[in-house]
């Protein structure tokens, strides 16, 4: 027998599968690199340069194909071919405004993209229900259990809402939740003028690190954001508080009527107060 090199074969190996797919290596397993590309165990004590999380996905790859699933079905049809699993991949955008990848394809209506996802693996549920039509899948959780049309997907969508984008294919799902009602009821909020916004405008610090604070603006509505993070849309429930689109457990309450303004986060108890600077 021949003696296989075992940097030799590990090197081949990943080279190989990647060119089967037209994939460099490093494109095809984006979440880490070579330590050397001309030699990956060249004075590394045998390591590769992994990212932190692995064996669990990057989390830019999950952000990025829960994004894509949004729109962008030649991006998501490569990621999944090249890496099926990140078709059940979920992300937070922030205080608990989980989405999966095929919730982004089903509040949007993209029924191609929310095709490629579950044959690749992709867990539907009733918001995907919804959308592709399924009228016995929405119909039959209803009647189990009573009330559920009114539950919320990702950004506090409602459930009436992606029938609707659906189209003529969930035409009949669309005239059920009607016929049951309770299914377009998002959480309540009060209305208030742009200009009363901008009292609330400011970055708002809560540590020393780089990206220890929060950067609340005015654009066309009020926003939250950290680091470089997708901004969150706030809505107004009155008395100096907001909540986060899709976050409707969350509440942000300002102070900006004292000598230094301050705003808090409670989820449901206090997490974080941070100090207008």
């Amino acid at each position: 027998m021949t003696r296989i090199d075992r940097r030799e074969f590990l090197t081949g190996t990943l080279t190989g599968a990647a060119a089967g797919m037209g994939l460099t290596a490093s494109r095809l397993f984006g979440g880490f690199a070579w330590a050397d590309p001309d030699d990956p165990y060249a004075e590394s004590g045998d390591a590769l340069a992994f990212h932190a999380e692995f064996p669990s996905h990057d989390p830019a790859d999950v952000r990025a194909i829960v994004g894509a699933s949004h729109t962008k079905l030649d991006v998501v049809t490569e990621m999944v071919t090249a890496r099926p699993a990140l078709a059940k991949a979920a992300w937070d955008w922030g205080f608990g405004d989980w989405e999966s990848a095929l919730g982004a394809a089903s509040h949007m209506g993209r029924r191609d993209i929310a095709e490629v996802l579950i044959e690749a693996g992709a867990r539907p549920d009733l918001f995907t229900a919804a959308m592709m039509g399924d009228l016995a899948t929405v119909r039959g959780a209803v009647e189990a259990r009573p009330g559920i049309q009114s539950q919320l997907g990702p950004h506090g969508f409602t459930l009436m809402h992606h029938a609707r984008m659906g189209k003529e294919p969930a035409a009949e799902v669309l005239a059920y939740l009607e016929s049951v009602g309770g299914a377009d009821e998002g959480p309540a909020k009060v209305a208030i003028e742009e200009a009363e916004l901008e009292q609330y405008a400011g970055t708002y610090t809560f540590g020393s690190g780089e990206h220890d604070s929060f950067v609340v603006t005015v654009d066309r509505g009020l926003r939250i954001k950290r680091g470089d993070r997708f901004a969150r849309f706030l809505n107004y429930l009155g008395e100096d508080t907001f909540y986060p689109g899709g976050g409707e457990s969350v509440r942000i309450r300002f102070d900006v009527t004292s000598p230094a303004p301050s705003l808090e986060v409670h989820d449901p108890g206090l997490i974080v107060r941070a100090l207008r600077m």
